[in-house]
């Protein structure tokens, strides 16, 4: 659903292991990696969606995992120019996300990259927790690095070191939602 100023809402999707690493995703048949990510339907919540997303992008179902914070407030990402659609109406200009820690708790063999008929990504991998930043499509950087530094203490009970190559000020700070 895109807002009255041109945004698309989301759930982004952080899935961290026993090892506070997290699981970053290979878009199918492209070199391009992110975190699972996906529209919220009309009238559908920020957890439905994320129950929905976390199922068809990666397999998982709410057993699988436990929530432990989401940012507090939509961060908010532009395309590039040549992203948008300009003949569609109402046009996209980016997206508009609220991001949700997850812990897995389950067997990392019940992660299924095909289990929807739209199948988004064809590998998948756990890696270091600031890794993301670097990997994800240059547009998405700053919002990455917002998301992650929100939800850092939460994983790393305030026990981390931010890497000096994010300067960014910090956003917002996270919303514990289970510990």
């Amino acid at each position: 659903m895109i807002d009255s100023e041109g945004y698309r809402a989301n759930v982004g999707i952080v899935i961290t292991n026993d090892k506070q690493q997290v699981l970053l995703a290979k878009r199918l048949k492209q070199d391009s990696w992110q975190l699972p990510q996906g529209g919220i339907d009309f009238g559908e919540s920020e957890l439905d969606a994320l129950f929905r997303e976390l199922n068809e992008e990666i397999g998982l179902s709410f057993e699988h995992i436990s929530i432990l914070a989401k940012t507090p407030k939509w961060l908010r990402y532009d395309f590039p120019d040549y992203h948008i659609k300009h003949k569609q109406k109402p046009v996209c200009i980016g997206q508009k996300q609220v991001w949700f820690l997850l812990r897995l708790i389950s067997n990392e063999n019940n992660i299924k990259l095909n289990m929807h008929t739209q199948v988004e990504f064809d590998d998948w991998a756990w890696v270091d927790y600031w890794r993301p930043i670097e990997d994800v499509i240059d547009f998405k950087k700053p919002i990455y690095e917002d998301m992650l530094k929100a939800l850092a203490p939460v994983l790393f009970n305030n026990q981390h070191k931010i890497p000096n190559q994010y300067l960014r000020p910090l956003k917002c700070s996270a919303i514990i939602l289970d510990k």
